[in-house]
């Protein structure tokens, strides 16, 4: 259940703590307005600025263009895989930032090669936020000056954090005790505060599962650093645990989009008897290189703990995604069992 008073805390958390909103702005729905994009049309809305959707009805990197170069002073909402679409196009037809004023970026992991060369291409225009559809887009926040920047000592552990906790809420990690972990120690990312859905609509189980003593379980696992920083490990439901270890898909994900072949990868679990699960890498080789397997072992052997890296590489046109972009490790998971099923 979604209230006006947490829309209105949404809002406002956006101008204290994301960006500002100007009259001259456009702000584009190249991303369906189900999720973000149709969420931050309020502020926009409060401001009086211009919206505009795109002819096409969908994401197409050419129009985007096109209508930054024509309007200036966009704002849009992004998927990080959408934000690499727009970094490879832009790399491909010699484009920058020109015309973008804010890009925010939430609703999946962002690897930090990915942000890295986003920047480097289009400039200091991205915003991260963290939030759920029980906490609309208002947990955390890692504004424009640090994804821009390369000159602090910990830029890149900031980088790879969600940022801190928006003004509006309050965030801990939380362990199975329910007691508040260490700084660096990994537990359940929990927030509060008006902006936390009041509860599933007709769902009291649910709902008391979900909100304990005032606070959402987030059901994500991260650690907070000393300074407030948030870093996301996975969803806990994407955890992998193989031999009694805790395995991080995001973790082999950022190692495996390192090397040179990767275009896109997904890391998921698959049941074994002898270990419980056994990690899983679907890979989407670059164009002009060949997938081979023995190259990536070996380059996750050089970064990672032996027990972490894939048991088995499998080479994949394209990975499942939803109409935002996000990739969908259940279908992929259950592509897996339907194969040793067969």
């Amino acid at each position: 259940m979604i209230t006006h008073g947490m829309i209105k805390t949404m809002a406002l958390s956006y101008f204290a703590d994301v960006d500002q909103v100007y009259p001259s702005d456009i702000t584009l729905y190249a991303a369906p307005m189900s999720h973000g994009a149709g969420l931050y049309s309020i502020m926009h809305v409060l401001a009086g600025t211009r919206h505009a959707i795109p002819v096409s009805g969908g994401f197409d990197e050419e129009e985007i263009f096109n209508l930054a170069e024509k309007f200036n002073n966009i704002h849009m909402f992004a998927a990080p895989t959408m934000v690499k679409r727009l970094t490879n196009f832009a790399k491909k037809n010699n484009k920058d930032g020109s015309g973008f004023r804010t890009v925010v970026y939430a609703g999946g992991p962002m690897y930090l090669s990915d942000i890295i060369e986003a920047v480097a291409q289009l400039g200091p225009i991205f915003v991260q936020v963290y939030g759920q559809g029980e906490c609309p887009m208002g947990i955390t926040v890692l504004p424009k000056y640090e994804v821009a920047d390369r000159k602090s000592k910990k830029w890149k552990e900031r980088l790879q954090s969600v940022g801190f906790a928006q003004s509006a809420v309050e965030v801990k990690i939380g362990n199975k005790m329910g007691g508040l972990c260490e700084p660096g120690e990994t537990g359940e990312i929990m927030v509060r505060g008006d902006i936390v859905m009041p509860g599933y609509w007709d769902n009291k189980e649910a709902t008391s599962k979900t909100i304990i003593n005032g606070w959402l379980m987030t059901g994500d696992v991260g650690s907070m650093d000393k300074d407030g920083y948030i870093t996301m490990h996975d969803r806990s439901k994407d955890m992998i645990i193989s031999g009694g270890s805790n395995i991080y898909p995001r973790e082999v994900e950022e190692i495996l989009l390192l090397h040179k072949s990767v275009s896109e990868v997904s890391v998921v679990g698959r049941e074994n008897d002898e270990w419980g699960e056994e990690v899983i890498a679907f890979i989407v080789t670059e164009k002009g290189h060949k997938f081979l397997p023995e190259t990536l072992d070996q380059h996750c052997l050089e970064h990672i703990a032996r027990f972490k890296r894939p048991k088995e590489y499998i080479n994949i046109s394209e990975l499942p995604k939803n109409n935002y972009g996000k990739i969908l490790k259940t279908t992929l998971r259950e592509n897996l069992k339907q194969n040793i099923q067969s």
